[in-house]
């Protein structure tokens, strides 16, 4: 069971964002902070090595952090054959998103979790907005030419505009990846600059779709752009290209987040998406964040998971932990 000490910061910390940070407004383009940038890639890659086996959670323990997981979710759908029927039982999985007969076993029956957002394309906002109504789950929205990002400036704007007016509290944006291979800081800076005007209200998070920048030194130095640009998350993937979120360029993500907040005191989430569908991934993830960043951190205010098999897997094991055995994926679908 989840000791009583756990279901009471479940209670605090899994159902609502208990603490509101500043939100990040950015800062003047500075280049001189970006040129003194450069990453060791061999030390990154052995303290990333670290992390899955410096640390064990079992038991118990493990039940509260991966609950703590599914609150950081965004439950996403970014296919194709998306219909409003699948869109609707997806906002229905995240309002529920663990079985009852799990939860009453675990003891979090009163909980009120759920994940952090529903992830959806543009056309699908408005029945993902009416599907969560009152439930206080932000439907957040792909725009600016996901996932390629190319189209015109005016183009992304549009789309922002169009996105917010129609519900989306968040909107994931993808910068232009040739201004960063290029190492065009100044024009990345003003293009992100603009779509985070453009966003108004909503909360921006910018996608650096880091499996298509050439080394780690970009990867940071695109990270410290998209924060000065006033980004309120750096998000690594789209979850479209052939590498996406991996332990290494989170390392340098977070620490770029880290140095962000220490030059100005204003905390920027981090949501690495793509590829994970594992909870053991998932509990790397955290216990990275929670090494380089601190609990402060460990909240969906900060933190975001970019998935959608995600969810099932952890479900799984929740019920493993429960009963001592596995059950097939299919009694845990996502829609």
């Amino acid at each position: 069971m989840v000791t009583t000490k756990n279901k009471a910061m479940s209670n605090g910390q899994i159902s609502a964002i208990e603490e509101h940070h500043k939100r990040n407004d950015g800062l003047p383009f500075d280049g001189s902070i970006i040129e003194k940038i450069k990453i060791n890639r061999s030390a990154v890659e052995r303290r990333a090595a670290t992390i899955s086996t410096r640390r064990s959670v079992k038991k118990q323990w493990q039940a509260a952090w991966l609950l703590k997981a599914i609150s950081c979710i965004d439950l996403t759908t970014l296919a194709g054959d998306d219909t409003r029927g699948k869109v609707i039982r997806l906002c229905a999985k995240a309002k529920n998103p663990v079985r009852p007969d799990i939860l009453r076993a675990l003891g979090m029956e009163e909980s009120l979790l759920h994940t952090g957002a529903v992830c959806v394309y543009h056309n699908m906002i408005p029945i993902a907005v009416d599907a969560l109504k009152g439930s206080g789950i932000p439907v957040a929205a792909v725009s600016t030419g996901f996932p390629a990002g190319q189209i015109s400036l005016e183009d992304k704007l549009i789309q922002i505009k169009k996105s917010v007016a129609a519900g989306a509290q968040e909107i994931d944006i993808v910068i232009s990846r040739g201004l960063v291979i290029e190492s065009d800081w100044q024009a990345l800076y003003d293009e992100i600059k603009v779509m985070r005007e453009a966003c108004g209200e909503a909360h921006m998070k910018t996608i650096l779709a880091t499996g298509e920048l050439p080394t780690l030194t970009k990867v940071a130095k695109a990270s410290m752009v998209a924060m000065m640009a006033g980004s309120d998350f750096i998000k690594t993937s789209t979850g479209k290209e052939s590498v996406n979120a991996t332990l290494p360029v989170s390392l340098v993500m977070i620490r770029a987040i880290r140095e962000y907040y220490e030059m100005t005191g204003l905390k920027v989430g981090y949501k690495p998406a793509g590829g994970i569908s594992k909870s053991k991934d998932a509990l790397n993830y955290l216990m990275l964040l929670k090494e380089e960043l601190g609990n402060d951190w460990l909240s969906p205010e900060l933190f975001r998971f970019g998935a959608s098999s995600l969810l099932g897997d952890i479900e799984r094991q929740l019920e493993h932990y429960v009963t001592g055995s596995y059950s097939a994926s299919y009694r845990h679908p996502m829609s």
